[in-house]
């Protein structure tokens, strides 16, 4: 029988839900639901003799070695977009197959980027903070109607960003590094060099996977290029922008702020310089984490798993 496990149900979303009730029709199934899966020898002992892995974290780092101590394994079945913590030479040396849900999430995570824009432009959380202290602030707010809007990356999330930043008659420009052919046309935006976009923009907005090529992609140089009223937002990865950089234009007011959602160290360090800036908003990387989505995604997770078993 096949033997499938589930090495990183921590915090617990798998054990207990259809999706598990189905994948364990599947084959023989391990849902481990401790704290761990992030130490590599405690990920070589939970997967070692799988043949295929559900992986819901990307804490869980499926390294070479890894895949290396895994001979029967022939799938990873991952839950999300992100598939930059499994090494993919290794996984193709070895015919380890990766799959993931992408676009399963594209609603929610464009929702909370909206969430993230409006709570800096509405000053949503300082307001909330003050009031709590006894203060009645009136400082002046922003709106987004009129504001041009540069979104990063035009997969699924980026496009429904388009899509709702219209609704509040937004100007939308928009880059993605390979051919266009048409997306930006398609949501009301316009196509644009990243460069251009990076000056043009009040609100920069990042919708890109981590590859090699996106990792600091967003440098000081562009960073630089920024109007000092406009702010960044990031949903993506944290690795996609430069991290000193990006703490320096927070520091010195080269830019008006961030709302960041995704970070170079999950979870973010009690010492981190991004905890203590007046012009950030953070939110734990939970843009995507709501019951319908994710729901949706184990499921889908589920069958790709299915459907690898059946063209086996």
């Amino acid at each position: 029988m096949t033997k499938i496990v589930v090495p990183d149900d921590f915090p617990l979303v798998f054990a207990g839900s259809e999706a598990e009730a189905q994948l364990r029709e599947l084959g023989d199934v391990t849902v481990h639901s401790e704290r761990g899966a992030d130490d590599q020898a405690e990920l070589i002992k939970r997967i070692c003799e799988a043949d295929a892995v559900v992986n819901l974290r990307a804490y869980a780092k499926f390294t070479a070695p890894v895949i290396a101590a895994s001979p029967n394994l022939r799938l990873i079945s991952v839950w999300g977009t992100g598939v930059d913590h499994i090494d993919h030479e290794a996984c193709k040396t070895r015919g380890v197959t990766v799959a993931s849900t992408p676009g399963v999430n594209a609603h929610s995570v464009a929702e909370h980027t909206m969430a993230l824009m409006l709570a800096f432009a509405r000053r949503i959380p300082w307001n909330d903070t003050l009031m709590r202290a006894g203060q009645w602030p009136r400082s002046m707010l922003t709106e987004l109607e009129g504001k041009t809007l540069g979104i990063v990356g035009l997969g699924p999330i980026g496009r429904r960003v388009a899509s709702l930043a219209a609704m509040f008659n937004m100007r939308i420009l928009a880059y993605t590094s390979g051919n266009d052919n048409g997306r930006a046309a398609s949501v009301g935006a316009r196509s644009v060099e990243l460069d251009d976009l990076m000056w043009r923009s009040d609100v920069v907005s990042l919708h890109l996977r981590l590859t090699a090529e996106s990792r600091g992609l967003i440098s000081r140089e562009r960073l630089a290029l920024m109007k000092p009223t406009a702010f960044l937002v990031n949903t993506a990865r944290g690795a996609i922008v430069d991290r000193s950089a990006l703490i320096d234009a927070l520091q010195r007011g080269r830019i008006a702020g961030a709302a960041i959602d995704v970070f170079h160290d999950e979870p973010i360090a009690p010492n981190d310089p991004l905890l203590t800036l007046p012009n950030v908003v953070l939110s734990p990387h939970n843009a995507g984490m709501t019951h319908e989505t994710t729901a949706a995604g184990l499921q889908r997770a589920v069958e790709n798993v299915a459907a690898f078993l059946a063209r086996a």
